[in-house]
């Protein structure tokens, strides 16, 4: 199946890259990469995932062709960009998904507008990074240094150290080409955000159904965290993969896509 790409133009004046595919009439999954990420980390998912379910993978403001404003990189800031992109693709409600840093994203959207989402999924998902020493660590040794033109040699060691040496080198090449269009201001503010946000005391209002999937080889996000998210949302679940690291959907797209997919249509038959 291939996916339609295009970009779609928010109120505001933003104009945000996204990939469309399947069924108009199905039930809507949107996915939002981590990150650093454009939609181009869901084409694994996009090759794979049943046409029953129309699937939008979206690039966030500053990342992959999106528009990439001189400030604006708050969860909060992705997060508000999300109702209006579905009322301009005319999605009334959708299955959100994210990944990483931008499960905080999804979350949030699932907290502050209830009624546009019918179910989460979050992969390799934090609790909170709010003063995660590690974050703050690669922030001043790492983030703070970057400079534009980003190195793609620097791309693809971090796309490396943050996922697995398991992902395939073509998918590799083409995921680092993306990265490197986040600007050097981009990265220092998005990333400093991260450090000061935390939603953990709100999570018992994430009143959607939500599946967690994590691999338990990720060396980023730790089964404590999953545990504690599954126990703090009311409806979470976890998925654990077995020796799969920080991003599922690379190293197991079939398993990923079969399982989300599985979620997704789950949600529409118990919707009246």
């Amino acid at each position: 199946m291939t996916a339609i790409t295009s970009t779609v133009t928010l109120p505001g004046g933003l104009t945000l890259s996204y990939a469309e595919q399947g069924d108009r009439s199905g039930p809507v999954l949107v996915l939002l990469p981590g990150p650093t990420d454009s939609w181009r980390s869901y084409e694994p998912i996009l090759e794979t995932i049943t046409s029953s379910i129309r699937t939008v993978a979206v690039s966030q403001r500053g990342h992959g062709d999106s528009d990439k404003p001189a400030t604006g990189y708050r969860v909060e800031d992705f997060a508000a960009d999300i109702v209006p992109l579905f009322d301009a693709r005319r999605i009334e409600r959708a299955i959100l998904a994210g990944h990483s840093g931008s499960c905080l994203v999804a979350r949030r959207v699932a907290i502050d507008r209830p009624e546009r989402i019918a179910g989460l999924v979050l992969e390799a998902s934090p609790t909170t990074l709010h003063g995660d020493v590690r974050l703050e660590a690669f922030l001043e040794s790492v983030v703070s240094r970057l400079e534009d033109p980003i190195d793609p040699g620097f791309a693809r060691s971090f796309l490396v150290g943050t996922s697995s040496e398991q992902v395939p080198p073509e998918l590799r090449d083409r995921l680092v080409g993306e990265l490197v269009k986040v600007p050097a201001r981009v990265w220092r503010e998005m990333f400093a955000e991260l450090l000061t946000y935390d939603d953990t005391g709100e999570l018992g209002r994430v009143v959607a159904p939500t599946v967690l999937i994590w691999g338990d080889a990720d060396g980023l996000i730790s089964r404590v965290m999953q545990d504690q998210l599954a126990q703090r949302i009311p409806e979470g679940e976890l998925l654990v993969y077995a020796g799969i690291g920080h991003t599922p959907r690379w190293e197991g797209p079939s398993p990923f896509a079969s399982d989300v997919a599985a979620f997704v249509e789950r949600l529409a038959a118990e919707t009246p």
